[in-house]
């Protein structure tokens, strides 16, 4: 039996986005429902590649093309008529500020490892060092090459672990050179890091914004399209302080904060496996209550991070405790992405379907 276009946008109205609570065909997220011979072509108002949530939408639909006897194409698309500005950056679908609110909280070790943990899942991502005055980037995740320079004078930035990254300390003729910059300088490398750099297309691109609510991060704030920011923390009353003020920056700015990374938030012992709250208990708690905002993962100390940073601070032991927590905060960050977007999409619902463009990729 033949269903159809109609017949199956109505299907789909089954599909219900898991975090906003209503069906896709009425978020706006179905651009274009096509049916051509025995395969149906749908094109879905997603952003955020390799979300949890969002593949879990998608099997959904899988399953509801297959139910009506057809098979499935599908493919992700937004664009200027779903809200999204492509102006800056015209090839990042997302800018992702990890923030802190003072320094030494690990905001650079969760950064560099939510860009490769996005990138293991299949993202194409990129890694911007924002801290013109700590770089720390190069030492977490070293780079495999030198920065290359187009014709055009833009930098080329080099890869590590498949993360495109830049930073100023790719910059320093040695690594203990410290960047002696005042303002001025800070945001003219800060703009050529923004407008200068090849970064080509990525699907995140994640910014490592300098501690605390300063110039440059306001300058970058003002910049960039920045999607969502992820602030990290330890539980200790005095970083809990500071980044309760960083909070009501991007409050203030009218940038959403996906939630709260409680980083160093216990000890596991490597030899019996207890943790131990070392620098307290439950600090994050008191930002998500006070700012309505989720804690996103709660990272313990554990030697796995590789603290002597001679290979970088990324945890690449499949097994190991801490790479299953880290693996966890990807997940929720991505997922946070994705619903973030979708809402943007159903706030700009149109009357008339997107038309696919030839960029749209495979869902």
């Amino acid at each position: 039996m033949s269903i159809t276009e109609h017949e199956l946008e109505i299907k789909l109205e089954e599909v219900e986005d898991p975090d906003i609570g209503e069906d896709i065909v009425s978020l706006g997220l179905v651009n274009d429902v096509t049916i051509d011979d025995e395969t149906a072509r749908i094109s879905l108002a997603f952003n955020a590649p390799y979300a949890p949530s969002e593949m879990a939408i998608g099997n959904q639909v899988r399953d509801v093309i297959e139910d009506a006897g057809l098979e499935p194409d599908l493919r992700a698309h937004v664009g200027e008529e779903h809200g999204f500005d492509d102006e800056v950056l015209p090839k990042v679908r997302n800018v992702i500020a990890v923030s802190s609110g003072k320094g030494g909280v690990g905001k650079t070790t969760v950064a560099a490892n939510l860009a490769a943990g996005l990138e293991k899942r299949g993202a194409m991502v990129g890694l911007l060092d924002a801290d013109i005055h700590g770089p720390n980037v190069p030492q977490i995740l070293p780079p495999e090459s030198d920065p290359g320079v187009t014709p055009n004078e833009d930098i080329v930035p080099p890869r590590s672990d498949g993360v495109r990254i830049i930073s100023m300390g790719m910059m320093m003729e040695d690594d203990d050179d410290p960047a002696i910059l005042r303002g001025p300088m800070v945001n003219k490398f800060m703009m050529k890091f923004l407008e200068g750099v090849e970064w080509g297309r990525l699907d995140y691109l994640i910014v490592d914004l300098p501690p605390g609510t300063g110039d440059a991060t306001l300058n970058l704030l003002q910049s960039m399209p920045v999607t969502g920011s992820v602030v990290v923390t330890t539980p200790q009353e005095m970083a809990l302080d500071d980044t309760r003020k960083g909070i009501q920056m991007f409050n203030k700015h009218d940038t959403p904060v996906f939630g709260v990374v409680e980083n160093m938030s216990s000890f596991i012992c490597p030899s019996c496996g207890d943790q131990h709250g070392l620098f307290g208990t439950g600090g994050a708690d008191t930002i998500v209550d006070k700012y309505d905002v989720p804690l996103l993962g709660e990272i313990p100390i554990h030697p796995d991070f590789g603290a002597d940073g001679s290979e970088g601070a990324l945890v690449k032991d499949d097994d190991s405790e801490v790479q299953r927590h880290l693996e966890d905060l990807v997940g929720e960050i991505a997922d946070r992405i994705g619903e973030a977007n979708r809402r943007t999409v159903s706030e700009n619902i149109t009357q008339e379907p997107a038309n696919k463009l030839p960029t749209e990729t495979k869902d």
